[in-house]
């Protein structure tokens, strides 16, 4: 038997390496990861904030007691007042010809 065309064999080798460079880009890819910094003045602000909001003891309360609601199955939406605010969200679309 005889074999013909062995330099086949390169073709083969260089579609080998082109998938090994192929993986170790993706590898590199995969071992990026995301970063988020919150600048000083912005942790000031959301430290405000929350201060704020718990300083409201009427507040604190209404929440609670939402969360009891939400939690025991007894909160019932009122759908004349969740009419009366999405209203104008959609006339604003009708405003606009859409």
């Amino acid at each position: 038997m005889k074999i013909n065309d062995t330099g086949r064999i390169g073709s083969i080798n260089s579609y080998q390496r082109q998938l090994e460079n192929q993986r170790q880009l993706t590898d590199k890819k995969m071992k990026r990861k995301d970063e988020v910094s919150i600048s000083n003045a912005a942790q000031e602000l959301l430290q405000a904030q929350a201060n704020e909001k718990a300083a409201d003891p009427a507040r604190v309360q209404r929440l609670k007691e939402l969360k009891e609601q939400v939690s025991s199955g007894t909160y019932q939406v009122d759908a004349g007042k969740l009419a009366d605010k999405l209203a104008p969200y959609f006339k604003s679309f009708g405003d606009n010809g859409l």
